[in-house]
Protein backbone atom coordinates (compact mmCIF):
# COMPACT_ATOMS: atom_id res chain seq x y z
CA UNK A 1 0.00 0.00 0.00
CA UNK A 2 1.51 3.32 -0.90
CA UNK A 3 1.68 6.00 1.86
CA UNK A 4 0.61 9.67 1.33
CA UNK A 5 4.33 11.30 0.70
CA UNK A 6 2.77 14.37 3.01
CA UNK A 7 0.23 15.88 4.93
CA UNK A 8 -1.18 17.84 1.92
CA UNK A 9 -4.98 17.75 2.21
CA UNK A 10 -5.20 19.96 -1.05
CA UNK A 11 -2.82 19.78 -3.87
CA UNK A 12 -3.77 22.77 -7.18
CA UNK A 13 -1.71 21.60 -10.22
CA UNK A 14 -1.22 24.32 -13.18
CA UNK A 15 -5.57 24.72 -12.81
CA UNK A 16 -6.61 27.09 -15.73
CA UNK A 17 -10.47 28.27 -16.27
CA UNK A 18 -11.26 29.37 -19.25
CA UNK A 19 -14.75 31.33 -19.86
CA UNK A 20 -15.67 30.94 -23.75
CA UNK A 21 -16.63 34.39 -25.50
CA UNK A 22 -19.06 33.85 -28.19
CA UNK A 23 -21.36 35.57 -30.28
CA UNK A 24 -23.96 35.41 -33.29
CA UNK A 25 -27.14 33.34 -33.99
CA UNK A 26 -24.62 30.14 -33.77
CA UNK A 27 -23.31 31.27 -30.68
CA UNK A 28 -19.43 31.09 -32.45
CA UNK A 29 -16.43 30.91 -30.03
CA UNK A 30 -14.35 34.06 -30.89
CA UNK A 31 -12.05 34.04 -27.65
CA UNK A 32 -11.68 33.34 -24.14
CA UNK A 33 -11.60 34.88 -20.74
CA UNK A 34 -8.63 33.65 -19.07
CA UNK A 35 -10.05 33.47 -15.36
CA UNK A 36 -7.57 31.58 -13.84
CA UNK A 37 -4.35 30.51 -15.76
CA UNK A 38 -2.02 28.24 -14.31
CA UNK A 39 -2.17 28.34 -10.69
CA UNK A 40 -0.37 25.76 -8.56
CA UNK A 41 -0.61 25.86 -4.56
CA UNK A 42 -1.30 23.00 -1.98
CA UNK A 43 -3.03 23.09 1.18
CA UNK A 44 -1.54 21.50 4.64
CA UNK A 45 -3.96 19.76 6.98
CA UNK A 46 -4.87 22.03 9.78
CA UNK A 47 -3.44 25.26 8.44
CA UNK A 48 -4.98 28.54 6.63
CA UNK A 49 -3.73 29.88 3.36
CA UNK A 50 -4.99 33.32 2.43
CA UNK A 51 -5.76 33.76 -0.95
CA UNK A 52 -5.51 37.76 -1.82
CA UNK A 53 -5.97 40.13 -4.68
CA UNK A 54 -7.63 43.07 -6.59
CA UNK A 55 -11.74 41.96 -7.63
CA UNK A 56 -11.53 39.78 -10.64
CA UNK A 57 -8.20 38.67 -10.65
CA UNK A 58 -9.96 34.95 -10.47
CA UNK A 59 -9.32 34.31 -6.89
CA UNK A 60 -13.45 33.17 -6.18
CA UNK A 61 -13.19 31.53 -9.16
CA UNK A 62 -10.37 29.12 -7.90
CA UNK A 63 -12.80 28.50 -4.90
CA UNK A 64 -15.29 27.71 -7.01
CA UNK A 65 -13.50 25.38 -9.08
CA UNK A 66 -11.88 23.26 -6.24
CA UNK A 67 -15.94 22.82 -5.16
CA UNK A 68 -16.72 21.64 -8.59
CA UNK A 69 -19.25 24.20 -9.13
CA UNK A 70 -17.04 24.83 -12.68
CA UNK A 71 -15.14 22.47 -14.10
CA UNK A 72 -11.95 23.44 -14.88
CA UNK A 73 -10.39 23.86 -18.67
CA UNK A 74 -7.42 22.36 -17.73
CA UNK A 75 -5.46 21.20 -14.21
CA UNK A 76 -5.03 18.66 -11.37
CA UNK A 77 -7.26 19.42 -8.33
CA UNK A 78 -5.79 16.63 -5.79
CA UNK A 79 -8.16 16.70 -2.22
CA UNK A 80 -7.11 14.21 -0.19
CA UNK A 81 -4.62 12.45 -2.95
CA UNK A 82 -7.28 11.88 -5.15
CA UNK A 83 -7.90 14.19 -8.57
CA UNK A 84 -11.35 15.42 -8.07
CA UNK A 85 -11.21 17.76 -11.38
CA UNK A 86 -13.00 15.43 -13.47
CA UNK A 87 -15.55 14.27 -11.67
CA UNK A 88 -18.78 12.86 -12.86
CA UNK A 89 -21.95 14.85 -11.04
CA UNK A 90 -22.76 11.67 -8.95
CA UNK A 91 -19.37 11.02 -8.01
CA UNK A 92 -19.20 14.79 -6.43
CA UNK A 93 -21.77 14.80 -3.41
CA UNK A 94 -19.16 12.53 -1.33
CA UNK A 95 -16.66 15.33 -2.10
CA UNK A 96 -18.99 18.20 -1.44
CA UNK A 97 -20.02 16.93 2.35
CA UNK A 98 -16.46 16.83 3.06
CA UNK A 99 -15.88 20.65 1.37
CA UNK A 100 -17.83 23.61 2.57
CA UNK A 101 -18.36 27.39 1.49
CA UNK A 102 -18.81 30.12 3.35
CA UNK A 103 -20.38 32.55 1.55
CA UNK A 104 -19.19 36.61 1.30
CA UNK A 105 -22.39 38.38 1.98
CA UNK A 106 -24.91 36.91 5.11
CA UNK A 107 -27.89 39.20 3.67
CA UNK A 108 -28.41 37.20 0.48
CA UNK A 109 -27.12 33.80 0.94
CA UNK A 110 -29.51 32.67 3.49
CA UNK A 111 -33.22 31.54 2.29
CA UNK A 112 -35.64 34.53 3.36
CA UNK A 113 -38.26 31.81 3.36
CA UNK A 114 -36.29 28.83 5.77
CA UNK A 115 -35.93 29.32 9.68
CA UNK A 116 -32.40 29.68 10.80
CA UNK A 117 -32.27 25.96 12.17
CA UNK A 118 -33.60 24.82 8.69
CA UNK A 119 -30.69 26.18 6.98
CA UNK A 120 -28.20 25.16 9.08
CA UNK A 121 -29.57 21.41 8.92
CA UNK A 122 -29.94 21.46 5.35
CA UNK A 123 -27.03 20.13 4.94
CA UNK A 124 -27.81 17.11 7.22
CA UNK A 125 -30.51 16.15 5.49
CA UNK A 126 -28.61 16.39 1.64
CA UNK A 127 -25.61 14.24 2.87
CA UNK A 128 -28.13 11.99 5.52
CA UNK A 129 -26.08 12.55 7.74
CA UNK A 130 -28.77 11.75 10.59
CA UNK A 131 -31.04 8.85 11.22
CA UNK A 132 -34.01 10.40 12.41
CA UNK A 133 -35.63 14.26 14.09
CA UNK A 134 -34.33 13.40 17.20
CA UNK A 135 -30.49 13.54 15.78
CA UNK A 136 -31.69 16.34 13.69
CA UNK A 137 -32.86 18.61 15.95
CA UNK A 138 -29.66 17.26 18.72
CA UNK A 139 -26.93 18.25 16.10
CA UNK A 140 -28.24 21.74 14.79
CA UNK A 141 -28.91 22.71 18.65
CA UNK A 142 -25.02 21.56 18.75
CA UNK A 143 -24.22 23.77 15.71
CA UNK A 144 -25.83 26.75 16.92
CA UNK A 145 -24.02 26.74 20.35
CA UNK A 146 -20.61 25.85 18.26
CA UNK A 147 -20.87 29.14 16.60
CA UNK A 148 -22.23 31.26 19.38
CA UNK A 149 -25.68 31.63 19.06
CA UNK A 150 -28.57 30.55 21.60
CA UNK A 151 -29.98 27.03 20.01
CA UNK A 152 -33.26 28.53 21.13
CA UNK A 153 -33.33 30.66 18.35
CA UNK A 154 -33.84 27.82 15.59
CA UNK A 155 -37.20 28.61 14.77
CA UNK A 156 -36.58 32.45 13.87
CA UNK A 157 -36.22 33.73 10.10
CA UNK A 158 -32.88 35.44 8.75
CA UNK A 159 -34.29 38.69 9.23
CA UNK A 160 -34.67 38.58 12.84
CA UNK A 161 -31.02 38.33 13.26
CA UNK A 162 -28.13 40.85 12.59
CA UNK A 163 -25.28 40.67 10.04
CA UNK A 164 -23.03 38.65 12.38
CA UNK A 165 -25.72 36.55 13.43
CA UNK A 166 -26.72 36.07 10.09
CA UNK A 167 -22.82 34.57 9.17
CA UNK A 168 -22.61 32.59 12.21
CA UNK A 169 -25.61 31.01 11.44
CA UNK A 170 -23.72 30.49 7.75
CA UNK A 171 -21.00 29.18 9.85
CA UNK A 172 -22.74 26.56 11.14
CA UNK A 173 -24.12 25.29 8.07
CA UNK A 174 -20.69 24.71 6.38
CA UNK A 175 -19.87 23.26 9.64
CA UNK A 176 -22.82 20.75 9.78
CA UNK A 177 -21.42 17.67 8.21
CA UNK A 178 -18.05 17.96 9.78
CA UNK A 179 -15.77 19.04 6.90
CA UNK A 180 -11.75 18.87 6.93
CA UNK A 181 -12.07 22.12 4.12
CA UNK A 182 -13.31 24.82 4.22
CA UNK A 183 -13.48 27.72 1.50
CA UNK A 184 -14.43 31.16 3.34
CA UNK A 185 -14.67 33.15 0.14
CA UNK A 186 -14.70 37.16 1.87
CA UNK A 187 -16.69 36.28 4.52
CA UNK A 188 -16.24 39.32 6.49
CA UNK A 189 -16.31 41.45 3.54
CA UNK A 190 -20.11 42.32 4.01
CA UNK A 191 -19.72 43.35 7.98
CA UNK A 192 -18.71 45.99 10.14
CA UNK A 193 -15.40 46.36 11.28
CA UNK A 194 -16.58 45.22 14.88
CA UNK A 195 -18.14 42.61 14.02
CA UNK A 196 -15.14 40.79 11.30
CA UNK A 197 -13.02 40.58 14.24
CA UNK A 198 -15.57 38.19 15.86
CA UNK A 199 -15.74 36.39 12.75
CA UNK A 200 -12.16 36.02 12.35
CA UNK A 201 -12.21 35.23 16.09
CA UNK A 202 -14.56 32.26 15.49
CA UNK A 203 -13.32 30.78 12.97
CA UNK A 204 -9.68 30.55 14.79
CA UNK A 205 -11.51 28.99 17.54
CA UNK A 206 -13.29 26.60 15.64
CA UNK A 207 -9.99 26.14 14.36
CA UNK A 208 -8.09 25.05 17.09
CA UNK A 209 -11.12 23.00 18.67
CA UNK A 210 -11.22 21.20 15.90
CA UNK A 211 -8.25 18.64 14.89
CA UNK A 212 -8.13 19.04 11.57
CA UNK A 213 -9.94 21.79 10.14
CA UNK A 214 -8.33 23.76 7.08
CA UNK A 215 -9.18 26.84 5.86
CA UNK A 216 -8.54 28.48 2.40
CA UNK A 217 -9.58 32.23 2.95
CA UNK A 218 -10.28 34.50 0.10
CA UNK A 219 -9.74 37.94 0.37
CA UNK A 220 -8.92 41.35 -1.36
CA UNK A 221 -7.43 43.25 1.45
CA UNK A 222 -3.85 42.00 2.55
CA UNK A 223 -4.65 43.77 6.37
CA UNK A 224 -7.84 41.11 7.00
CA UNK A 225 -5.50 38.04 6.31
CA UNK A 226 -2.98 38.62 8.37
CA UNK A 227 -4.01 37.42 11.20
CA UNK A 228 -5.90 34.17 10.61
CA UNK A 229 -3.48 32.88 7.82
CA UNK A 230 -0.48 30.67 7.90
CA UNK A 231 0.56 31.28 4.63
CA UNK A 232 -0.50 34.31 1.85
CA UNK A 233 -0.44 33.71 -1.55
CA UNK A 234 -1.22 36.53 -4.03
CA UNK A 235 -3.00 36.89 -7.17
CA UNK A 236 -2.96 38.97 -9.89
CA UNK A 237 -4.82 38.72 -13.46
CA UNK A 238 -5.30 34.86 -12.96
CA UNK A 239 -2.15 33.53 -11.62
CA UNK A 240 0.06 33.84 -8.22
CA UNK A 241 2.39 36.08 -8.34
CA UNK A 242 4.04 35.60 -4.63
CA UNK A 243 3.40 33.19 -1.86
CA UNK A 244 4.82 32.55 1.48
CA UNK A 245 4.67 32.49 5.32
CA UNK A 246 2.45 35.00 6.74
CA UNK A 247 5.15 37.19 8.58
CA UNK A 248 7.27 36.90 5.66
CA UNK A 249 4.95 38.57 3.31
CA UNK A 250 4.58 41.10 5.65
CA UNK A 251 7.81 41.55 6.69
CA UNK A 252 9.97 40.47 3.49
CA UNK A 253 7.77 41.52 0.34
CA UNK A 254 9.16 40.55 -2.65
CA UNK A 255 7.08 40.80 -5.45
CA UNK A 256 6.45 44.78 -6.75
CA UNK A 257 2.35 44.08 -6.59
CA UNK A 258 2.92 42.35 -3.34
CA UNK A 259 4.81 45.52 -2.17
CA UNK A 260 2.06 47.90 -3.54
CA UNK A 261 -1.08 46.04 -1.88
CA UNK A 262 0.68 46.38 1.25
CA UNK A 263 1.58 50.00 1.08
CA UNK A 264 -2.24 50.83 0.57
CA UNK A 265 -2.84 49.26 3.84
CA UNK A 266 -3.82 52.35 6.65
CA UNK A 267 -1.39 52.17 9.81
CA UNK A 268 -2.25 53.54 13.12
CA UNK A 269 0.56 55.83 13.72
CA UNK A 270 0.51 59.01 11.89
CA UNK A 271 4.09 59.25 12.68
CA UNK A 272 5.58 55.78 10.68
CA UNK A 273 2.29 56.75 8.44
CA UNK A 274 3.68 60.15 7.21
CA UNK A 275 6.93 58.71 6.37
CA UNK A 276 6.54 55.34 5.10
CA UNK A 277 6.63 54.81 1.13
CA UNK A 278 3.36 54.80 -0.98
CA UNK A 279 3.45 52.88 -4.15
CA UNK A 280 0.70 54.33 -6.40
CA UNK A 281 -0.15 51.63 -9.32
CA UNK A 282 -0.60 53.47 -12.53
CA UNK A 283 -3.39 52.59 -15.35
CA UNK A 284 -6.19 49.79 -14.64
CA UNK A 285 -6.00 46.32 -14.48
CA UNK A 286 -5.88 44.84 -17.67
CA UNK A 287 -8.28 43.07 -18.90
CA UNK A 288 -8.36 38.86 -18.75
CA UNK A 289 -10.15 38.83 -21.97
CA UNK A 290 -6.91 39.86 -23.74
CA UNK A 291 -4.43 39.66 -20.66
CA UNK A 292 -0.35 41.87 -21.94
CA UNK A 293 2.50 39.48 -23.03
CA UNK A 294 4.48 38.11 -20.48
CA UNK A 295 4.35 39.19 -17.20
CA UNK A 296 0.64 40.75 -16.99
CA UNK A 297 1.58 43.05 -14.39
CA UNK A 298 4.38 44.98 -16.16
CA UNK A 299 2.31 47.05 -18.10
CA UNK A 300 1.54 48.90 -13.84
CA UNK A 301 5.14 48.01 -12.55
CA UNK A 302 7.40 50.48 -10.99
CA UNK A 303 10.49 47.74 -11.96
CA UNK A 304 9.17 46.73 -15.35
CA UNK A 305 12.18 46.27 -18.19
CA UNK A 306 11.76 45.15 -21.54
CA UNK A 307 12.21 41.52 -21.01
CA UNK A 308 9.36 41.60 -18.97
CA UNK A 309 7.26 42.06 -21.53
CA UNK A 310 8.32 38.47 -23.59
CA UNK A 311 7.85 35.65 -21.18
CA UNK A 312 5.56 34.59 -18.23
CA UNK A 313 7.94 34.72 -15.34
CA UNK A 314 7.48 31.44 -13.38
CA UNK A 315 6.95 31.04 -9.98
CA UNK A 316 10.21 30.09 -8.41
CA UNK A 317 11.24 29.64 -4.87
CA UNK A 318 13.61 32.46 -3.41
CA UNK A 319 14.47 30.41 -0.34
CA UNK A 320 12.71 29.50 3.02
CA UNK A 321 8.99 28.38 1.02
CA UNK A 322 9.18 32.02 -0.34
CA UNK A 323 8.05 31.88 -3.93
CA UNK A 324 7.97 34.75 -6.60
CA UNK A 325 6.86 34.85 -10.29
CA UNK A 326 9.26 38.19 -10.81
CA UNK A 327 12.38 38.24 -12.95
CA UNK A 328 13.29 41.52 -11.04
CA UNK A 329 13.91 39.35 -8.09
Amino acid sequence: MNQPQNNNILDIQDLKMYFPVTRGLLRRKVADVKAVDGVSFHLKRGETLGLVGESGCGKTTVGRCILRLYKPTSGKILFENEDISSYPSKKLRSVRSNISLIFQDPYSSLDPRQSAGSIVGEPLKIHQWVLNKTEYKERVEQLFRLVGLDPGMTNRFPHEFSGGQRQRIGVARALACEPSLIICDEPISALDVSIQAQIINLLEELQEGIKGLTYLFIAHDLSVVKHISDRVAVMYLGRIVEITRSRELYDNPLHPYTKALLSAIPIADPFVEEQRERIILKGEVPSPLNPPPGCSFHPRCVMAIPECSQAVPPLREIGGEHQVACIRV
